[in-house]
């Protein structure tokens, strides 16, 4: 590189940039960091490196304690995040109990464990045991009759709205970041846009309280896209313990994309299904390395969750399911179906989510996040006792959804029929007639979904923290569940169709309604997300069902297919435009025949492009130029007549530069020249001292002629992830183009309101 004196000029000037400015080459809140320039240093840091461990023994170790350092960050989030998913999944499970009652041995059990303890249960009344008493049981001595509904109807509201209002109130005071699932949120920042405090210390632990408290609620929510933004708190946290992160944004966000691997890992007991999850929705660059450590890490937080055993299973995930028959070719048109029905959900759901969010932000409804938190919980909850479908957690619901009836199941929907003559094994159960059970179940599933559908809609977005993943998997699961009864009857009745004439024979055991519950369940939350890919692993992990990769695979793509049919967005790309965030997405094409010569600024009507000269421009004025305007760099060009173009400088690196030089080298004053050339001319004994700022101005800004088609220069604000790009025609400057013009002139381009999609 050379000696400073060669880079800075020679002669006895002081250059007070010999040593590093505080903060040089940071960011603001709410802007983008520039990965160029961040890859630059990181490979500068790492050439150092290279070269001094050469130097000693202490310098070799040094260096290797570097290279180990991102194993050691992935080692610590992949165990905070399953310890955490552990606590959460054993807090929500005794919480959502509490809504009914108690466990006198020790009030901390859930209702399962609670009569996990004791010796006086039956097989048949498993779920009954003294130890465990209903509300009514324990105030009024009785667990039947009017008076006991209408008590327990009583506690269950009070319950849920007293959770729901201390979420929300927690939330509110102490971390507002803490709201929403976070994807959307997660996604922007991995693209390189800067939210202070999104990922801090306060977020963590509010998120993960209120979050307990939201699901336990009985809210239409999920914990599994909050559970993400947990995962990247925690990856937040832990890449702050070491340089190479904390002062490199771009090395920090190949560690949050392996901490959102880590999160789904955690959520769903899936460590393949979150780096695929990580690659295929969220990260915006996925190197192969981060490839790797997002596989570590996923598999230490899975390994975490599975040492918990949060579950009494032995399961990372509650619903663990095995089916004993093989699917058939005509089952496809069943498993079609209901993809089409996924998209059609997606569709509906997002569609209408945005509206309503839309309305909040615009209306007075946005000014009464407590109000309407409240009006939400006691709606679903004054709803949903009554049915003991919607009574339940939504994952014990999805659970029983995917069960196969086997001869021990109590449950209403396994109420068959069964012919007294059978002498089958257990396990191969032959289709038989509904009994009245089922068909009861079916009225109340009906009733269940549409008030899922409704109530989701709603409840998304809620000042409270909410996933997605659990309710659209329920409202699928339902439906699914649903066809599955109506094909099996189908099925048994009319076994001589010749749909069913060659693979269902009397007797057979041909359909089972758990794997339709499991396929409508991938379909509608492929419906909502898009995912496809991550989303079938994340299944066939999700319920140990390697053999039903096909349906599920086959139900996937067709609710995308259906889904893209009435728009390309799903509810996170959504939610990020929305909120405004900067946001370019991948997936997005852009066909449209401009120049970058019709998108850059200055326009023909504006006022000449604002730029600095090489050396003529005084400190008075550079402070002047950063006080009238609000650009985040400047231009820097050899004389204003010719319009050369030398190179760029960050408005906050100016800002900083010139207060330390200030404060560090005397004789900077107003009227000291700025020089950003190699050869600063000697100062006359007599002029103030001059300032050299060549060290803080990036010489090799990007840059496009005017002529170049603005389907590359999209492209190449994708792919390079820059700020900023400056426009040329012979090495002369003639305009830039920043990202926020690139997403204005898309939105103009989708004739969509140019202004309402940036960042306020």
């Amino acid at each position: 590189m050379g000696s400073t004196g060669e880079i800075n000029g020679s002669g006895n000037l002081m250059d007070f940039l010999d040593e590093p400015i505080p903060d040089v080459g940071t960011y603001e809140d709410f802007h983008t960091i520039d990965w160029l320039r961040e890859k630059s240093r990181d490979t500068d840091r790492h050439r150092k490196i290279a070269s001094k461990s050469k130097e000693s023994i202490w310098e070799f170790i040094k260096g290797l304690l570097d290279a180990w350092s991102g194993w050691v960050v992935m080692l610590l989030i992949g165990l905070m995040a399953g310890t955490l998913a552990g606590v959460i999944d054993l807090a929500v499970d005794w919480m959502t109990d509490l809504k009914e009652g108690v466990c006198l041995s020790a009030f901390w059990y859930s209702h399962e464990q609670c009569c996990w303890t004791s010796n006086e249960t039956t097989f048949d009344d498993r779920d009954k045991c003294p130890q465990w008493q209903k509300w009514s049981e324990l105030m009024v001595g009785r667990s039947e009759g009017a008076s006991a509904y209408v008590l327990n109807y009583f506690l269950y509201v009070m319950w849920a709205l007293t959770f729901a209002f201390l979420a929300v109130s927690l939330v509110r005071v102490f971390a507002p970041y803490a709201c929403g699932s976070g994807i959307p949120e997660i996604k922007t920042i991995l693209s390189g846009f800067i939210i202070r405090g999104y990922l801090g210390k306060w977020t963590l632990l509010i998120k993960t309280v209120t979050l307990v408290l939201a699901v336990s609620s009985g809210l239409s929510l999920g914990k599994e896209g909050p559970l993400v933004h947990v995962a990247c708190c925690c990856g937040n946290l832990f890449s702050g313990l070491f340089s190479k992160y904390s002062k490199n944004e771009a090395k920090r966000r190949e560690v949050l994309s392996a901490a959102a691997a880590a999160g789904v890992s955690v959520a769903f007991g899936a460590p393949i299904g979150g780096v695929l999850f990580s690659l295929e929705e969220v990260s915006y660059y996925f190197p192969l390395k981060t490839l790797w450590r997002s596989f570590f890490a996923a598999l230490v937080a899975a390994f975490t969750l599975r040492s918990i055993n949060p579950f009494g299973n032995s399961r990372l995930v509650l619903f663990y399911v095995e089916y004993h028959t093989p699917w058939y070719m005509a089952e496809l048109f069943p498993f079609i179906l209901l993809g089409v029905f996924g998209g059609l959900w997606g569709t509906l759901f997002v569609r209408g989510n945005i509206a309503w969010c839309h309305r909040r932000k615009t209306t007075l409804l946005g000014k009464y996040p407590v109000l309407e938190v409240i009006a939400v919980t006691a709606i679903t909850a004054i709803v949903a006792f009554p049915n003991p479908y919607t009574r339940r957690s939504t994952s014990e619901l999805i659970s029983e959804l995917f069960n196969d009836c086997g001869a021990l199941e109590s449950s209403q929907l396994c109420d068959y029929i069964n012919d007294s003559n059978m002498t089958r094994p257990i396990d191969d159960i032959p289709d038989r007639p509904a009994g009245p059970g089922v068909y009861a179940a079916l009225w109340q599933l009906a009733l269940a979904l549409i008030f899922k559908i409704v109530i989701t809609i709603f409840t998304f977005g809620m000042k409270i923290p909410s996933g997605l993943f659990i309710p659209s998997m329920a409202v699928g699961a339902i439906a699914g569940r649903i066809v599955g009864i109506g094909v099996e009857q189908m099925a048994y009745h009319h076994h001589d169709w010749i749909i069913f004439k060659n693979w269902c024979r009397p007797g057979a055991d041909c359909v089972t309604p758990g794997l339709y519950a499991m396929v409508g369940a991938a379909a509608c939350l492929g419906g909502v997300t898009r995912m496809t890919v991550s989303l079938v692993v994340i299944m066939f992990e999700l319920t140990g069902g390697l053999e039903y990769i096909v349906p599920l695979m086959a139900a996937a793509v067709t609710s995308k297919w259906v889904a893209d049919a009435f728009g390309k967005e799903g509810i996170y790309e959504s939610h990020i435009h929305l909120n405004g965030y900067p946001f370019l997405d991948v997936k997005d094409e852009f066909t449209h025949r401009t120049l970058a010569t019709d998108v850059m600024r200055p326009r023909r009507s504006e006022p000449p492009l604002v730029v600095l000269t090489q050396d003529s421009t005084t400190v008075e004025d550079v402070e002047t130029l950063i006080k009238d305007t609000d650009y985040n760099g400047f231009p820097v060009v050899v004389s204003k007549e010719s319009e050369r173009l030398i190179g760029f400088v960050q408005r906050r690196d100016l800002l900083l530069a010139i207060k330390s030089a200030r404060q560090k080298q005397d004789g900077v004053v107003s009227s000291s020249v700025v020089y950003f050339i190699e050869d600063a001319p000697q100062s006359p004994a007599s002029s103030p001292q001059s300032l050299k700022l060549r060290r803080i101005l990036n010489l090799c800004p990007f840059t496009v002629t005017d002529h170049t088609p603005m389907e590359t220069v999209v492209d190449i604000f994708r792919k390079l992830g820059l700020r900023q790009c400056l426009v040329t025609r012979s090495g002369r400057l003639l305009g830039i183009i920043t990202k926020k013009d690139v997403l204005r002139h898309m939105a103009q381009m989708a004739n969509q309101d140019p202004e309402s999609i940036l960042f306020n």
